[in-house]
């Protein structure tokens, strides 16, 4: 088959993607409309018949890629022939055309996976998700066929294509987006149950039970997404950092935080049944923010080192926005009557108190963020030009406010519901607050002489201690109640109640990286020295000898390195190299950092220059604690794998409310 006949499939798949979406939009509302079965029925089958087209699609562009179809623009402009291999299957995902079609793909496989999740079950809500997930498909459909195609064809095929951006030709460029996409995509779906649960009127816990998990998986992906790009940042950037409050990576983390927000504000709901309302503006907020951070990313209204170029597809990403914002608007104005609160708040010392407090500062932090990203438009609108909002903005803001998180996290643990008395809460307060001051004191006689890192250690010790005593006393219950040994009965414990549990455990994660990013923050030192083969520079326990350079040739890349002995106290610990990457294809250069990690700090060496006469200019750099921030990231993800998992007890109750359905229909 010839490349056009190819090109010509690829276009008809995504025009076929669109009509097909626009049609199950029409059969799933018709079929709510009419009360006819037969047309949801076949709405369902288009829902799967999307899939596969979005699936032939990728196929077909893949295939391009692997296979260096230059005369494909999308190829031409984002593989070479000498491009690694994983890196071409990542250009999938590495262009704006490409990127596009994978958020198209993943959402169709999601709302597949939905309807195979609700195999055999009648839920009075699936008619109206698949709809809007349609609506959302055909908006991405639409672009890609009118405004972004991949795959347009050149009128000469190149003799050689571009290459991917060499800053995306790292192992964790190839992870980092597509966990990226699973969060941004996976929050379509428990928004899509709320706005379902919206039109239908049934405003009880069936949409946040049925979306608990959707929404963690979401979640636990965007966290995800924002812990492979700092470390691509770390290693890639050579900057001695991790995060730069860049514009795509607030356009990350803006969405995590308002999701976060509600994953603690629905447990109210389900405990009290408060903050209805509140809730479904929580999952609003957190999916037009994942939109809006496509946006960011794809439109390139705003400069960043991860963004593609200017496009004319701005106007529609807002315009999509603002549709779905007036009509989620609408429907809630409409059920107000129905959202009422089935409780109301009983103490400012209680559980609901903090949470909702917890919930304010996250929103706090999302929109002190939010509006230091978008600064640089509304600037441009205003006064004609992009005025940058710095780094030391979103510090001075947003320092407080997630120290002030720090904080709530262990008091959050330590009150209970409803009201507590002032006994309880100096029985729990008083351990975790002792230790807070001892180890503040401790650390002030070591040397420690930073407020704000005493401040933040010492809240970290209390989060840490406070989780701890939870484990330990129920534990020690089921230790007493069952006679288990320690082990089966921390397992035990964690196991009948999982989503608490879990929590926790995301909790020490949580904390764990704060001490990372305190240690890092506050506490980095550096040198930059220019050396002569043979000579050494000094920074704390460490001292550098350069040896040589050395150059060599990669695939796709000339590389030349600083070979380097590493002295610790006098006594030689290993040898680095950090390297400069020349791409021809891109005429681009980067650099290639070299890391030594222990659990007290890295030391981290950047090639800053060299000479004709075999002399190189390096940077050094020492991050103490930083591996505590990756370490934590694993303990959150295990933490959240935890609550994700069936829990016994949710089990009985959704056996417990079907056996009562089975009645009343009876």
């Amino acid at each position: 088959m010839a490349l056009a006949q190819i090109a010509e499939v690829g276009n008809l798949t995504l025009a076929l993607g669109l009509a097909v979406s626009v049609y199950v939009i029409v059969a799933a509302l018709f079929s709510q409309f009419k009360q006819r079965g037969e047309f949801f029925a076949s709405a369902k089958h288009g829902i799967y018949v999307v899939a596969a087209l979005a699936t032939l699609a990728v196929a077909i562009l893949e295939w391009a890629l692997i296979t260096h179809q230059f005369r494909f623009e999308y190829v031409a402009n984002h593989v070479s022939s000498d491009q690694p291999l994983l890196y071409t299957i990542s250009a999938l995902w590495g262009g704006q055309e490409g990127s596009l079609l994978f958020w198209v793909w993943l959402l169709s496989l999601f709302g597949a996976a939905v309807l195979i999740q609700h195999l055999g079950q009648r839920n009075h809500l699936i008619p109206w998700v698949i709809a809007f997930i349609a609506f959302t498909e055909a908006f991405f459909f639409s672009l890609l066929i009118f405004i972004s195609g991949p795959f347009v064809l050149l009128a000469q095929t190149p003799v050689e294509g571009i290459g991917l951006n060499p800053l995306l030709q790292d192992p964790g460029m190839f992870i980092h987006p597509v966990t990226q996409y699973l969060g941004y995509v996976g929050f379509t779906v428990p928004f899509a149950f709320a706005l379902a649960a919206l039109v239908s009127g049934d405003l009880g816990y069936d949409w946040i039970r049925t979306t608990r998990r959707w929404a963690l998986f979401a979640w636990l992906f965007l966290s995800l997404g924002l812990l492979f790009g700092m470390r691509w940042a770390y290693v890639e950037l050579g900057w001695g950092g991790y995060w730069g409050w860049d514009p795509v990576e607030n356009a990350a983390l803006i969405p995590w935080l308002t999701g976060t927000a509600y994953l603690h504000s629905v447990m109210i709901q389900e405990k009290r049944g408060m903050l209805k309302v509140w809730n479904l503006v929580l999952i609003m907020l957190t999916f037009l923010l994942s939109i809006l951070g496509t946006f960011i990313t794809r439109s390139g209204v705003i400069q960043s080192v991860h963004a593609f170029g200017v496009s004319s597809m701005g106007p529609l990403f807002l315009a999509y926005i603002a549709a779905v914002l007036l009509v989620f608007a609408y429907l809630l104005y409409l059920r107000l009557d129905k959202l009422q609160e089935e409780n109301r708040l009983d103490s400012l010392w209680s559980r609901e108190a903090t949470f909702l407090l917890n919930n304010l500062i996250f929103l706090g932090a999302a929109v002190a963020t939010l509006w230091g990203t978008i600064f640089p438009m509304i600037s441009e609108i205003v006064v004609g030009k992009q005025i940058t909002v710095a780094a030391p903005f979103f510090n001075q803001v947003n320092g407080p406010i997630f120290l002030a998180l720090v904080l709530l996290m262990g008091v959050c643990t330590l009150i209970g519901w409803r009201r507590a008395s002032p006994q309880h809460l100096v029985r729990n307060f008083l351990p975790p607050f002792a230790v807070s001051i001892v180890t503040a004191v401790v650390l002030f006689v070591g040397g420690l002489y930073d407020v704000y890192g005493l401040i933040a250690f010492a809240a970290s010790a209390f989060v840490l201690t406070t989780v701890f005593l939870e484990f330990f006393r129920g534990t020690r219950a089921r230790m007493r109640m069952y006679k288990e040994n320690v082990a089966v009965a921390h397992v035990q414990l964690v196991n009948k109640n999982r989503r608490r549990y879990g929590g926790y455990i995301v909790h020490i994660g949580v904390m764990l990286a704060v001490i990372g990013i305190v240690g890092s923050s506050f506490f980095q030192s550096s040198l930059q020295q220019n050396l002569a083969p043979g000579e050494e520079a000094t920074l704390g326990p460490y001292t550098i000898q350069f040896q040589k350079l050395l150059m060599t040739r990669e695939s796709n890349a000339q590389v030349i390195g600083a070979d380097l002995i590493v002295f610790e106290n006098g006594k030689q610990i290993d040898t680095m190299r950090p390297q400069k990457a020349y791409y021809p294809a891109a005429d681009q250069m980067t650099t290639e950092v070299a890391v030594r990690t222990t659990a007290r700090d890295d030391l981290y060496l950047i090639l800053a220059g060299w000479n004709d006469d075999g002399s190189a200019t390096l940077k050094v750099i020492i991050n103490p604690l930083v591996v505590w921030l990756w370490i934590g990231f694993i303990v959150f993800i295990i933490g959240t794998l935890v609550t994700m998992l069936p829990d016994p007890r949710e089990a009985k109750a959704r056996a417990r409310v079907r056996a009562e359905r089975v009645l009343v229909s009876a």
